[in-house]
């Protein structure tokens, strides 16, 4: 399947890196568990099952000892994600980021409080606990919400996916978080992209990922042209407020405070899509550093490290690189997503990427 920018659905600006994916940022893994199970009507606790989970891994290390600075931001607060505050205080990530559904947030939270117990034994005995980080959007117009069905083996399975992955190519559309979700009224899911800053400043790396569950139809704009009010869905259902979670990752040597100031710019990226963050939509980002670890047990008080002191000059770059970033993963997100059926016959179709794409480039023409 094409993605946007091969389908002419990505405006110009910064280029893309090599995979136009997140792991671009060198150390990034993305893995997914996906669960598609059952069809019919709807049997609360017992399917059908159209959902998943999506691990982030800032590193390939041990993230609880060699934590990375980190921020969190809140666009719009209607959401259930865990582990935010310790983040906000202390500005570090040291477990990875899981995104999920709604209801299934304490059974993902508590499989990576135990995965991390398992790779450091000390957690809770010789040492501090753990903060895990989950990020969740409501998948229950096609999923059997109330079955809670991502377990333990689910969120170990696509931690091994990270792992396995090597800081690959990074799967979108219906896939781990992403299975159940839409957006404008289409399908939608998980969706990624990247931009490469240019020499004067730095050359650095900016990612994003996507849970993407938002928007109306008729709200769907790209590179400028209303979208949502030529091509709609099959069906009278306009899609609703939903949520989104956003990931951003970058090998700039940023600290917690710089980190925080990425997340208003990605509220930019969803603007440009048509969103208006409307008051039942979750929308939150997660951004992140791996330029520098900050061990557990420190060998001393201080170290030397590298930071940004010009931040005019950076800024300049980035901020415009994560707008343009998080809009081309949500439309890489709805290019890859297929027709999907879940529960009760509710149906999302797919994007039609063809007709969309004539209709932009009549537009640009």
């Amino acid at each position: 399947m094409p993605r946007a920018r091969e389908l002419g659905l990505v405006g110009p600006g910064l280029p893309p890196g090599p995979l136009n994916a997140i792991t671009d940022v060198a150390g990034v893994l993305v893995g997914h568990a996906t669960l598609i199970a059952g069809e019919g009507a709807l049997r609360p606790g017992h399917g059908p099952v159209r959902t998943g989970v999506t691990v982030i891994r800032p590193h390939g290390g041990n993230l609880f000892r060699d934590k990375v600075p980190a921020a969190v931001y809140t666009l719009n607060g209607y959401g259930k994600p865990l582990g935010f505050e310790q983040v906000r205080e202390l500005g570090l990530l040291e477990a990875p980021i899981a995104l999920t559904n709604t209801l299934n947030v304490g059974l993902v939270a508590d499989a990576l409080v135990q995965a991390a117990i398992e790779a450091s034994p000390e957690i809770g005995i010789t040492t501090s606990s753990v903060n895990v980080v989950v990020g969740e959007t409501n998948d229950g117009y096609l999923n059997d919400l109330q079955g809670r069905h991502v377990r333990a083996e689910h969120v170990r399975a696509a931690l091994a996916s990270a792992a396995s992955a090597a800081g690959g190519p990074v799967a979108e559309g219906s896939v781990g978080a992403g299975t159940g979700t839409s957006a404008f009224g289409w399908k939608a899911g998980m969706g990624t992209a990247s931009r490469v800053l240019p020499p004067q400043a730095g050359g650095y790396t900016l990612g994003a990922l996507v849970q993407a569950n938002f928007g109306r139809a008729a709200q769907l704009t790209i590179r400028g042209v209303p979208v949502g009010q030529v091509i709609t869905p099959p069906r009278d259902d306009p899609g609703g407020p939903g949520s989104v979670m956003i990931v951003l990752a970058t090998d700039a040597p940023l600290d917690a405070r710089q980190l925080g100031r990425l997340g208003p710019r990605a509220g930019v990226g969803l603007a440009r899509l048509g969103s208006t963050l409307d008051h039942g939509s979750g929308d939150f980002v997660i951004a992140f550093s791996p330029a520098a670890t900050v061990p557990h047990t420190p060998p001393a008080l201080t170290e030397q490290r590298a930071v940004v002191v010009d931040e005019a000059r950076l800024t300049k770059w980035l901020f415009p690189a994560v707008a343009e970033a998080v809009e081309e993963a949500v439309l890489n997100a709805l290019c890859a997503a297929e027709n999907m059926v879940g529960r009760d016959g509710h149906v999302r179709h797919a994007l039609p990427v063809g007709e969309v794409a004539r209709l932009v480039a009549a537009h640009q023409a």
